[in-house]
């Protein structure tokens, strides 16, 4: 049996020396592994706040055309709600009731029911309708009679006819005086 040869005086020295260089490193790298993870983290919704306020926002308002002066008057003229209430009041409404028309392509089997509510901005607008009445009801029956069924089962049925009734009535009317086609009823039988 051989015994451990002794070790060399210069090994000895090294090793203690390696040892104790490792120690620093490793207790000090701890921090400073996870210092840019730190950083990271805390700097990114800082700086992510400051780009959108700004960078984006004043971009984004430039484009659509609001200015910092007309950011400051809303609040002052009663905000959005207050402007929407005043164009509210002023548009008036004319019912036209119980349409009946036979649906195309069933031979008289079925039947259409529709009631519109018509929106206009104009304030003689009901005296335009009332003296128009036959003609728009007339109107609104053509159009509403070349639709079968299959046209009134579609998705977007109701958007269509909508947009047949608003310019057929722009039309006789003359002009843009109708603004908006509500559906109160829509029945097929």
């Amino acid at each position: 049996m051989a015994a451990n040869p002794a070790p060399k005086p210069e090994e000895s020295a090294a090793a203690p020396a390696a040892a104790q260089a490792a120690a620093p490193a490793a207790a000090g790298g701890g921090f400073k592994a996870f210092l840019p993870l730190i950083v990271t983290v805390l700097l990114m919704p800082v700086l992510a706040f400051v780009m959108t306020q700004w960078v984006l926002l004043p971009k984004l308002q430039k484009g659509v055309g609001i200015t910092a002066a007309a950011r400051e008057e809303t609040p002052a003229k009663g905000g959005a709600a207050g402007g929407k209430e005043s164009t509210e009041a002023k548009r008036e409404t004319y019912p036209l009731n119980k349409l009946l028309v036979n649906v195309a392509g069933t031979m008289g089997g079925r039947y259409l029911l529709v009631s519109l509510s018509i929106v206009s901005a104009d304030p003689d607008f009901k005296g335009k309708m009332e003296s128009h009445d036959a003609q728009l009801k007339d109107m609104a029956g053509g159009i509403l009679q070349t639709k079968t069924l299959a046209d009134l089962e579609k998705p977007g049925a109701r958007n269509s006819i909508r947009s047949e009734l608003l310019s057929g009535f722009n039309n006789i009317l003359g002009g843009a005086e109708v603004q908006e086609i509500y559906f109160t009823e829509f029945a097929i039988q």
